[in-house]
C-alpha cells in the first residue's frame, strides 16, 4: 500500500506552490497583499446609508412625477413608465455609475471608509460595478438586505453575492495609524535584520515589546533584566532565524523589525490606495 507522500503529486522542478488564507488578498503575479477587508459591521452601515440615500432619490423623483402630471406636463399614462424608469435609475443605474466614476466609492462606504475592489487587488470597473448593482436588486432591494446579510456572514471578508459573482470584495481605506516611534535596531543586528522573519509575531505580544523598548531605561536594572528575559522567552518561537544574543538584545531587534515591516506594509497600502484613485 502506497504512503500518502509517495501518492501526492511531486510539483516538477520550478514549480512553487503559494497558498493563501481565504481572506488573504492574492494579485495575479502571486503576491499576497496585506489588505484589510472591512467587517460585516460597517459593510452593513455602509450599504444602509447607500440604500436611505436610494429611498431620498426615489421620494424626490415620485414627487416630482406627480408634480408634473397634476400640473398637466405629462399624461397619467405616462406615471407608470416614469416610475419604472426612475426604479431602474435608482437601483441599477445611479449606483453603476457613482461606482464606476469613484472607482469603488460610494456614499456609504465613503462614511464607513471603505472601497470595492478586485479580489486581486485591482481597481473595479463598469463591468464589476454593473453586476454588483444589478445583483443588488434582488438581494438589497426586493430581501431589503436579507441575502446580502446572510451571504455575509458566511463569507471570509463579507462578500454579498453580488462580490461573489463580479469577484469583488470591501477594503478598508483609512489606515492604522503607526506604530509610537522607537529605537531603531541594535548595533550589530542590522545584517540579521535584513533577512529576519518576524511576521508570526502576535499582536499582544508585539504591543507588549515596544511598551518595554521604550520604557527600558526608567526600569531598575535586576527588574528590567527580568522583564526582558520574560519577553525573550515568548519571542524566540516567533523569530527566525534566532540570533545567538542576550534577551534584551533580542526583545529589541525583533521590536525594530517587526516596526520596520508595518511601516512598510502600511507605505505600500498608502500608495496602492492612491493608485485606485488616480485617473487612467
Amino acid at each position: 500500500m502506497a504512503s500518502p507522500a509517495a501518492s501526492s503529486p511531486v510539483p516538477p522542478p520550478g514549480t512553487v506552490r503559494v497558498h493563501a488564507a481565504a481572506d488573504e488578498t492574492l494579485t495575479g503575479e502571486a503576491v499576497a497583499l496585506d489588505v484589510q477587508p472591512l467587517g460585516f459591521f460597517l459593510r452593513a452601515v455602509g450599504c444602509l446609508i447607500d440604500m436611505l440615500a436610494g429611498i431620498a432619490l426615489l421620494v424626490a423623483g415620485s414627487l416630482v412625477l406627480t408634480a408634473l402630471v397634476a400640473g398637466g406636463t405629462i399624461p397619467d399614462s405616462a406615471f407608470r413608465i416614469g416610475v419604472i424608469v426612475l426604479l431602474v435609475a435608482v437601483t441599477v443605474v445611479v449606483p453603476t455609475a457613482v461606482e464606476t466614476l469613484s472607482r469603488g466609492r460610494s456614499l456609504g462606504r465613503w462614511a464607513v471608509g471603505g472601497r470595492i475592489v478586485r479580489v486581486d487587488g485591482g481597481a473595479t470597473g463598469f463591468r464589476q460595478a454593473f453586476i454588483r448593482a444589478l445583483v443588488g436588486v434582488l438581494e438589497l432591494w426586493f430581501t431589503f438586505g436579507g441575502i446580502a446579510a446572510i451571504v455575509g456572514m458566511f463569507t471570509p471578508r463579507a462578500q454579498r453575492l453580488g462580490d461573489l459573482l463580479a469577484g469583488t470584495a470591501s477594503e478598508r481605506t483609512r489606515t492604522r495609524p503607526l506604530p509610537p516611534a522607537a529605537p531603531g535596531i541594535p548595533p550589530g543586528m542590522e545584517a540579521w535584520a535584513a533577512v529576519a522573519d518576524v511576521s508570526r509575531l502576535p499582536d499582544r505580544l508585539a504591543a507588549r515589546m515596544a511598551r518595554f523598548v521604550r520604557g527600558a531605561d526608567a526600569l531598575e536594572p535586576a527588574a528590567r533584566a527580568r522583564v526582558a528575559a520574560g519577553l525573550a522567552e515568548a519571542v524566540r518561537p516567533y523569530v527566525s532565524p534566532l540570533p545567538a544574543v542576550d534577551p534584551e538584545t533580542l526583545v529589541r531587534a525583533a521590536a525594530a523589525a517587526r516596526r520596520d515591516r508595518e511601516y512598510r506594509a502600511l507605505m505600500l497600502e498608502n500608495e496602492r490606495a492612491a493608485a485606485l484613485t488616480e485617473p487612467d
